[in-house]
């Protein structure tokens, strides 16, 4: 059960990655190139690279350069981290980590100091009633805030849910960075559970639903950012 438990985590995880690639290959095409650069998707790329600036720091990887901002993106330029492969996948992988602590950060913030409502979120999907929870909870976000109490600021925390979703997932050259060490750690992480190993399963578990959790949470504001997107792709379409 455990280790259905586990490929359903990184399932999760690779739905997270697809749809925020998507996402902002849609938001490229439908906005003028410098509108879509410096004011929708400059917070997030700031925060991507701050993430992988932690990485480093945690996994003791030499920085060398830092690039938090420019018309390309950013770029976080480091030496070989301390620890072998693990490293590489800490660092490559920080902002599909972090971001979503930040998100959960505004969350708190909007919800406890600005008056937005929202309704709890599943913490794991391990169920179809938990995606219909999940569903229910973004479709109640949107009525709380808009419909049954209409607060202003609620447009301030979709705009940074969107610039922060653009720059979730890791960019090519993390993933490549990190494809070795992923596919190590998704091999043993199956095996240990399959293994059956008590004490093992158990540390492997925490830290499974503690990375599960992030990812729900990061699949739920890419479907907050697939509902804001729909008007404009509408729109975007309509012109062609």
């Amino acid at each position: 059960m455990q280790a259905e438990a586990f490929l359903l985590v990184l399932a999760t995880g690779m739905i997270v990655i697809l749809l925020s690639m998507l996402l902002d290959f849609l938001w490229a095409q439908m906005l003028p190139r410098n509108v879509f650069i410096y004011l929708v998707r400059a917070p997030g790329v700031v925060i991507h690279e701050c993430s992988h600036i932690l990485g480093c720091l945690v996994t003791g990887a030499k920085i060398r350069k830092v690039v938090l901002f420019s018309q390309g993106g950013g770029s976080v330029t480091y030496g070989s981290p301390a620890l072998p492969l693990l490293g590489h996948v800490i660092v490559s992988s920080a902002p599909l980590f972090c971001i979503p602590i930040v998100l959960a950060g505004c969350t708190w913030f909007f919800s406890q100091y600005l008056g937005c409502v929202f309704p709890l979120l599943p913490l794991e999907i391990d169920s179809p009633d938990s995606i219909l929870t999940l569903g229910g909870g973004i479709a109640g976000t949107f009525t709380q805030n808009l419909l049954v109490r209409f607060n202003p600021w609620f447009f301030l925390y979709l705009y940074l849910t969107l610039t922060l979703v653009l720059s979730l997932a890791p960019s090519h050259q993390d993933l490549k960075n990190a494809a070795a060490g992923i596919i190590l750690l998704v091999t043993a992480g199956t095996l240990i559970f399959w293994s059956a190993v008590p004490l093992a399963t158990t540390i492997l578990w925490q830290i499974t639903r503690f990375i599960g959790m992030g990812f729900v949470l990061g699949l739920g504001c890419d479907l907050i950012a697939l509902v804001i997107s729909v008007p404009l792709i509408i729109g975007y379409l309509h012109t062609r």
